[in-house]
């Protein structure tokens, strides 16, 4: 239950899955473009990957001129070292530049930022190669790789684990092989991106959950209120990935947070769980779904492989939800019967909740505007 206190701490964007986008673009002049989007600003710094923008750009504009092009130097070296692209097997070194920094792009980008967003590496393909794999270290976690080949049009979209290597590719393939990704291993991937996205990186997810939890002293009632968010959840995360519904994430993502303190609040204003309570919960499963939603469209999916994909992510969310409940029940369910469980447990830790859930509807409110 300390991921409480921990929760406060997070940013206002819920649904940040810090998913790195790596574009990879095989030219018909026999070159090659590599754009990886991250947060440079802060790598620059030594700083984590949620730094605030303003924070890590006054910190960059406060350095001297040679100390900036220090950091700039070695954050090129790092990137280069932590990149790891091979032609037929072979290692290559990359080079990479910042091409928003010192330009328009990046006092145009709306979030502010010095060195701009995207790091890119060109060079040539060299004579005869026929494969081509691509990976990040492990310190950019999870990545988005899309692959190009502007002389045959294939395509391939690829999301890695941390550490891992794309699969091969091979230059000259036809589309349609080469975008027959196996649907088990892709299946697999979403399955552990969607119990990554509750377990560790869904921390507003993960407070709703025990908010359902800590009022049910019955197996009973917990099953319908989780039975009821996931239902909403995964009717809504399959009608916005369709494109039948779509909501703003300044609408979403506040509404989310303040759905995490009602049922806070409702924990302290009541003992039992009342009829209307699972009714409360789809609605608000359905806001959640919204949310999963937005994090799909950021992984993206394998051309041909969107059901895969979405109900191997679904899946991955249910047992994130499910592994929480269970951790939650080892942690403090073995005292549910006992007369101080509610005033021991239930309500200071729903007033924590309840403050957390409120702080983030004020921040997120505030973001949006």
């Amino acid at each position: 239950m300390g991921l409480l206190l921990f929760g406060a701490t997070r940013p206002a964007v819920a649904h940040n899955l810090s998913v790195t986008q790596t574009l990879v673009i095989f030219k018909t002049d026999g070159t090659y473009l590599i754009d990886i989007r991250m947060h440079l600003d802060a790598l620059a710094l030594g700083m984590s990957a949620d730094t605030p923008a303003e924070a890590a750009v006054d910190a960059l504009r406060g350095l001297s001129p040679e100390d900036l092009q220090k950091r700039v130097d070695d954050l090129a070296s790092m990137l280069s070292h932590r990149t790891r692209i091979r032609f037929d097997d072979i290692k290559q070194r990359p080079q990479p530049t910042f091409p928003e920094y010192h330009t328009t792009l990046a006092a145009s980008s709306p979030e502010p930022t010095v060195l701009g967003t995207t790091a890119r590496s060109e060079g040539r393909v060299p004579e005869n190669a026929k494969t081509f794999r691509i990976g990040l270290s492990r310190a950019f976690g999870m990545t988005q790789v899309t692959i190009v080949e502007e002389g045959t049009g294939v395509v391939q979209k690829h999301l890695l684990s941390a550490g891992e290597d794309t699969p091969t590719f091979s230059f000259g393939g036809s589309p349609t092989a080469a975008n027959a990704a196996d649907w088990r291993e892709t299946f697999g991937r979403y399955i552990i991106a969607g119990f990554e996205h509750i377990i560790p990186l869904g921390i507003d997810h993960i407070l709703f959950v025990l908010g359902l939890f800590l009022l049910s002293t019955k197996l009973s009632s917990l099953l319908w209120q989780i039975s009821a968010f996931t239902i909403a959840h995964s009717i809504s995360l399959a009608l916005a990935m369709g494109g039948v519904v779509s909501l703003p994430a300044g609408i979403v993502e506040p509404l989310i947070a303040l759905s995490i303190a009602y049922v806070a609040i409702e924990n302290i204003a009541t003992k039992n769980m009342k009829p209307w309570r699972p009714f409360v919960v789809f609605a608000f499963g359905l806001l959640h779904g919204m949310g999963f939603a937005g994090v799909l469209m950021e992984l993206g999916f394998p051309q041909g492989q969107f059901a895969t994909a979405l109900v191997g992510f679904n899946l991955g969310v249910e047992f994130g939800q499910l592994s929480v409940v269970a951790i939650a029940f080892l942690a403090v369910g073995w005292f549910q019967k006992k007369d101080w469980y509610r005033a021991a447990v239930v309500v200071p830790q729903s007033l924590l909740i309840a403050a957390v859930g409120l702080y983030w509807t004020v921040e997120r409110i505030a973001a949006a505007a």
